[in-house]
């Protein structure tokens, strides 16, 4: 039934909608069934104090000059929460609310013919309903009348800061405007903090959020098989990175998880080389830290391929010595583990290899600076981080590694003298016991499995 002005709508629980309609207002993947959302609301509801409301805000679409906008990407916290991938929406959760329909509301941008003509047609309240298993949904325009009567019932409010660790927040967000607002339309209330909470309830997956991942790496993995006939001596960087994204889109992705990295020769030991301009040259290797989205989920894959097809001996010798370090590594991520513990005992691991490889010596380990050990000349950066709906995606730091937790394991030896910088990467699902489960197991990573396939073409 439906009721209008102030009052809410409720949409009858046996309304059916059918997926096509979904996919053809607002996305290209399949629609996700609202149970993944329903619970998790239920998690972060569970955390919250008595008499307090949460509200989260939709990314703004941002300008770049003149009516020139970047794509949308939603935020993630508003779709781990609802489902909805749309600009201009607000979610509120409000559990204890006396009025039972006000406990979860959607405020979402109204839809006209105008719209759908210029922009595309937007979420109606039915496909709202199917979308996110929200009863109580009402346009935008009604946001700060039905704010202010539950302002006025409830103590304090939840916030929803970005609080990630590498966070560039430069850029005023439309939650930083909301924050904003209500203090200083609201100084009286309780002020508590959203963050903490989703970075533990989103670094925990449900399974519909492995089959997700699991997915966006099934796309990446046919990008790279498609590499293999494509990659040769004279290839250009960026003409690799357009077979990736031909590859990835034609899967119903909407393109790169992340800014790719091809790199090829020396600049592999740049490691956030992203420019994908050099053509890649024979005896080069090329590295490829790369992966695609499937339904805002992201993947995250390194590769290094010989641009001719056979590693040299010493390409070679340096590659297994970082397949080693992974493959020590992820057995690691395992329930309990600290992973500043974790980041150290790869270190060792790290350490045992380039003795091997003669690029560091014992005496360098002597002398070393336990803030920063000799190791650190070849391998600088971290092991593993949370994936998830941020290829960096949040959780919590400082706490033991819980199952279903899902990281990604890219250790690196990088040679500027030698030109030569190799990372290997796959994602990794923690188990309740055991190893954890390799979302990246079919994708080509031994030596002799990578040359085969070079050499088929």
């Amino acid at each position: 039934m439906f009721f209008f002005g102030e009052i809410f709508f409720v949409f009858n629980k046996n309304l059916t909608f059918t997926t096509s309609v979904i996919i053809l207002i607002n996305m290209k993947y399949d629609r996700i069934n609202s149970a993944l959302f329903i619970e998790n609301r239920k998690k972060f509801a569970h955390q919250m104090n008595a008499d307090t409301l949460a509200i989260f805000n939709s990314n703004d679409i941002y300008p770049i000059s003149a009516d020139s906008t970047m794509p949308f990407q939603q935020h993630r916290d508003i779709f781990y929460l609802s489902g909805v991938d749309q600009e201009e929406s607000i979610l509120v959760l409000f559990p204890t609310c006396s009025n039972e329909a006000h406990r979860e509301i959607l405020f979402l941008k109204e839809t006209n013919d105008h719209i759908a003509v210029w922009e595309g047609a937007k979420l109606n309240k039915e496909q709202a309903f199917e979308t996110a298993g929200i009863k109580t949904v009402y346009w935008l325009q009604q946001f700060p009348t039905i704010l202010k009567q539950l302002m006025a019932e409830a103590c304090g409010i939840y916030l929803n800061t970005n609080e990630h660790l590498r966070a560039d927040t430069t850029v005023q967000t439309r939650e930083d405007r909301f924050i904003e607002q209500i203090k200083r339309d609201y100084p009286a209330h309780q002020v508590h903090k959203s963050a903490p909470i989703m970075h533990r309830i989103r670094s925990i997956k449900e399974q519909t959020e492995l089959d997700l991942i699991q997915n966006a790496c099934n796309i990446t993995e046919k990008g790279v098989r498609r590499l293999f006939g494509f990659i040769q001596p004279g290839v250009w960087e960026y003409e690799i990175e357009a077979e990736l994204s031909h590859e990835f889109l034609r899967n119903r992705s909407k393109g790169f998880a992340y800014t790719p990295i091809i790199a090829s020769g020396k600049n592999a030991c740049v490691l956030h080389y992203i420019d994908n301009n050099a053509q890649c040259k024979d005896g080069e290797l090329i590295l490829l830290d790369v992966g695609a989205e499937y339904a805002n989920y992201a993947s995250d894959l390194t590769r290094c391929i010989p641009v001719n097809g056979t590693f040299s001996a010493r390409q070679k010798e340096v590659y297994n010595a970082v397949l080693r370090v992974k493959n020590e590594a992820q057995k690691l991520l395992v329930p309990g583990t600290l992973l500043a513990e974790y980041h150290k005992e790869v270190g060792k691991i790290m350490e045992a290899e380039l003795l091997k490889l003669k690029l560091i010596d014992h005496t360098d380990i002597k002398n070393q600076d336990p803030a920063w050990p000799a190791y650190k000349k070849y391998f600088m950066h971290g092991t593993s981080h949370y994936l998830g709906l941020d290829t960096h995606d949040v959780g919590p730091w400082n706490e033991p590694i819980k199952a279903n937790m899902v990281f990604t394991c890219e250790p690196g030896i990088y040679i500027p003298e030698e030109g030569l910088g190799i990372r290997i990467e796959d994602d990794l699902v923690v188990q309740a016991s055991g190893e954890p489960f390799n979302l990246m197991k079919n994708i080509p990573i031994e030596v002799d499995e990578i040359e085969t396939l070079m050499h088929a073409k």
